[in-house]
């Protein structure tokens, strides 16, 4: 394994970590249900901030994905291999994991009442339990965040620095639709990890409705990126290093 690619690997761990504590800690602190009105926006305002402020710190090391539906998307845009592929959901799905866990020790350990009681996992119970409906819920919502983030991190774009404030705003907006509906997936690993950790704590309950918040995810972030690569006629997800021919005048010197 390249040392590049190692230190990618690891800024995707630590990322999604960090969106799982602080997202799923907030939503389990506060209480995230339609009624709560004040732990609603609380929840879904702590996973859009925490993507702005992980997009300013990982950005610059893997492109702050941080999200197997993201890589997706990436990937079928041309724009990552397929060994960094599972490489990024490995270390994503270990992050939610370990997210998952430090809060687990968190609540247990303090006696801290979890609010949604099974670690921030999603659920059916909402829409009625119809899987169905729950699907439609999160390729849509998935779709249109990461239509947004091909659109906003494309060359043709140019929006250069503001990037991680609209995508981590945007998380924000399918969240105040989804919480109600479905808790708000638009991420595998962020459901896999809290249900795997319910599950071991004795809730078995969101694992068995997990494959809407696996295959919902993947099929919005594949739609996306088809979607704007037809519309866009471009297939360039990430913003790409300037080529070495841009930075060197024609007298071969290395513009200051």
């Amino acid at each position: 394994m390249k040392a590049n690619s190692f230190k990618k690997y690891v800024a995707e761990f630590i990322g999604t970590m960090v969106l799982v504590i602080l997202g799923c800690g907030t939503a389990m602190l506060v209480g995230c249900d339609s009624a709560n009105g004040c732990g609603y926006i609380l929840t879904a305002l702590a996973f859009g901030l925490t993507i702005v402020g992980m997009a300013y710190c990982v950005g610059n090391i893997s492109g702050c994905h941080i999200n197997p539906a993201v890589s997706l998307g990436v990937l079928i845009s041309g724009n990552m291999s397929f060994t960094d592929f599972i490489g990024y959901v490995i270390a994503q799905c270990i992050g939610a994991f370990a997210g998952s866990g430090i809060l687990a020790a968190i609540f247990s350990l303090g006696n801290v009442e979890d609010k949604t009681g099974g670690y921030g996992t999603n659920g059916l119970a909402d829409v009625s339990g119809n899987a169905l409906a729950g699907l439609i819920v999160e390729v849509v919502l998935t779709f249109i965040f990461v239509l947004t983030i091909i659109g906003v991190t494309s060359r043709k774009g140019n929006h250069g620095s503001f990037a991680g404030i609209v995508i981590g705003f945007t998380l924000t907006l399918v969240h105040i639709l989804g919480i109600g509906l479905t808790g708000t997936s638009v991420n595998p690993a962020r459901s896999l990890g809290p249900a795997v950790i319910a599950a071991i704590s004795g809730n078995s309950d969101p694992m068995s409705c997990l494959p809407v918040f696996i295959f919902g995810p993947f099929i919005g972030a594949a739609l996306a990126a088809v979607v704007y690569r037809v519309l866009a006629g471009e297939d360039v997800v990430e913003r790409k290093p300037a080529p070495v021919s841009d930075t060197v005048k024609k007298n071969g010197k290395k513009k200051k």
